[in-house]
């Protein structure tokens, strides 16, 4: 049907015959000659149709915007003065000898290149998908997927599927759940990851495992979440946590190499968890950024400011200053906005100093809470935060996750705002992550990454006696303050896994019913092991400079988990529930 695409023709195919086919982008008649811009995936074609053709005149006369179209005609260079510079074809054009129209279209109900609601951009998504943005990147996301499915078969990794319809298990969100027609009462899950069975894969001996795989969580959206979503899960035998590590920079490296022709350091920067919190209240610190928080809390102590006062002397509190250079041209009013901002994260203010001239200490500043502040308090603060004249010192009083939460976030905000984001991509990773959790509420352990990931001392007994100081062999790689992988070392023997189960408050009998054939094959020579998954939608996003990771799926959910294009989910019947041994109790709101 078409002996060329549109992009592939140029100046080398001169004097020559080829045939196109694509959708009318743009059509123009200039004075009895008629223009076609042709489009296909590798772009534009410019195609002339002479009234000295009558038959084939007449025929694009009707044609409009979004018509499908084949076309045969002679390649020719444009005449002086009207080639385009911003095509690859923009040197030649084609004189059609032949028209086919293969499809008609209605008129569309959003012009291509016109900026267009999301809503309305996911009900036409096959529409949205024509557009130019769009199609260069869902083709970054092929190359890719090519790119890291290449080193991986270098590396010899074997891909191998796991099964969609498997076993429900707590993994730290809610499961799909699949009703099984012929186990009455009984359901599937959709995996979350595929984690049990390439470790079981490694139990079975396949060293090397990979698979780009979609995964499935019932959890509250946002920018960066789908209910269904992609993943490049791998999984390695008999090696160590640097020897994973050095692989997987080395994957990113290549992939940066070959889809962006971009050169990413070689090595990342290291960093441990306590570090990040401590200097950027975040486990995914962007580096572009260049600010950073330092603790005052033994500065700030004996103050007669119970704001600052009783976090510093709390054990789990903390006091945390961040110097804004040149932020004391701030406003109240703007000052105001920041305040409401962090207030977002539970925070109950946002205290500040304004620096006129430092060398003069307390006489040099301006701020409400000078007066409770010591000399040596002062002193000790502008040392530490390196203030300058002109600069602006924001403080974070309360408990260390709200402060770790308001801080980082306006961190990020004032970096963002002031202009402070550094160009280029700052890859990096963060290790040493805590083992477990403990959740004031529920009064009980969870995990910091996932319930298979093992601890640096390799001693159940000592994990069991110290719980909140064991330290994970889990890893997380940040990509300009996106985390796009996490991984870890695994568990692989029986005895620490069911230590850890415990720790969890999974009884013996729940580990057995949940989690009895991993537990059984652990038993069974299960080798060192450990792996990594990195989210694709996510790397795909950030690769393409897109706000979210809806803009490198083809077809996604909005932030309400519902598809627009299909109108999913949708009510069944009731012969299909009753085939599935399923009666609905609707919520009254919805029954009526």
């Amino acid at each position: 049907m078409r002996s060329h695409y549109c992009g592939q023709v140029d100046e080398t195919l001169t004097g020559q015959t080829v045939t196109v086919a694509g959708w009318v982008h743009r059509r123009r008649d200039h004075g009895g000659v008629v223009f076609v811009d042709l489009r296909d995936r590798d772009g534009l074609l410019q195609i002339v149709f002479d009234p000295d053709r009558a038959d084939i005149f007449a025929e694009v006369e009707r044609v409009r915007s979004e018509y499908v179209l084949s076309v045969t005609g002679t390649v020719r260079t444009r005449p002086a003065g009207t080639a385009n510079a911003n095509l690859k074809s923009g040197q030649i054009e084609l004189l059609a000898d032949s028209l086919t129209v293969l499809n008609r279209s209605e008129p569309l109900p959003f012009q291509l290149d016109e900026e267009v609601r999301e809503d309305l951009r996911l009900k036409y998504r096959y529409l949205d998908l024509r557009r130019d943005v769009m199609q260069a990147r869902l083709l970054l996301r092929h190359r890719l997927t090519r790119a890291i499915r290449g080193f991986l078969d270098e590396a010899r990794f074997v891909d191998i599927e796991t099964p969609m319809l498997t076993k429900a298990t707590p993994e730290g969100a809610r499961d799909y759940l699949v009703p099984s027609r012929t186990h009455a009462g009984a359901f599937f899950a959709l995996p979350q990851s595929p984690q049990i069975f390439k470790q079981l894969l490694m139990v079975s001996g396949f060293d090397r495992y990979y698979q780009i795989v979609r995964c499935f969580r019932d959890e509250d959206l946002r920018a960066d979440r789908q209910p269904d979503f992609t993943q490049v899960d791998i999984e390695t035998s008999f090696m160590t946590q640097d020897q994973i590590m050095g692989l997987m920079e080395e994957l990113i490296r290549q992939v940066f190499d070959q889809v962006l022709n971009v050169k990413l350091p070689n090595p990342f920067v290291r960093m441990t968890y306590a570090e990040a919190m401590r200097r950027y209240a975040s486990d995914k610190p962007d580096l572009r950024i260049s600010l950073e928080l330092v603790d005052v809390a033994d500065l700030v102590a004996g103050c007669d400011f119970k704001v600052f006062a009783g976090p510093a002397s709390s054990e789990d509190g903390r006091v945390a200053a961040l110097c804004l250079p040149g932020g004391a041209d701030l406003s109240r009013g703007q000052i105001d906005e920041y305040t409401a901002f962090v207030a977002r994260y539970k925070a109950k203010g946002l205290a500040y100093v304004k620096v006129t001239d430092p060398t003069l200490g307390r006489e040099g500043l301006s701020s409400p809470i000078l007066k409770f502040l010591s000399d040596a308090a002062i002193a000790g603060i502008l040392e530490r935060t390196h203030a300058k004249a002109g600069d602006l010192i924001f403080f974070g009083a309360d408990r260390a996750k709200v402060v770790n939460d308001s801080m980082g976030a306006l961190r990020l905000k004032l970096g963002q705002d002031r202009g402070l984001v550094e160009a280029g991509w700052r890859p990096m990773w963060v290790v040493d992550f805590p083992m477990f959790e403990y959740d004031e509420d529920s009064k009980r352990w969870s995990a910091m990454h996932h319930p298979f990931t093992s601890p640096v001392n390799d001693d159940p007994a000592a994990l069991q006696a110290n719980p909140g100081g064991a330290i994970a062999n889990a890893y997380d790689m940040v990509l300009n303050g996106s985390e796009i992988g996490g991984g870890s070392v695994r568990i692989f023997r029986e005895e620490m896994q069911s230590t850890v189960f415990s720790l969890l408050g999974i009884s013996a009998e729940e580990a057995q019913t949940k989690f009895g054939f991993l537990l059984e094959a652990l038993r069974f020579g299960a080798p060192p092991h450990g792996g990594i998954a990195f989210g694709l939608d996510r790397l795909a996003m950030l690769m393409s400079h897109a706000d979210s990771i809806r803009e490198v799926i083809a077809f996604p959910k909005t932030q309400t988990a519902f598809c627009p294009l299909t109108e999913a989910p949708t009510a069944v019947s009731e012969q299909q529930l009753k085939d599935l041994h399923i009666r609905l109790r609707l919520p009254p709101a919805v029954a009526t």
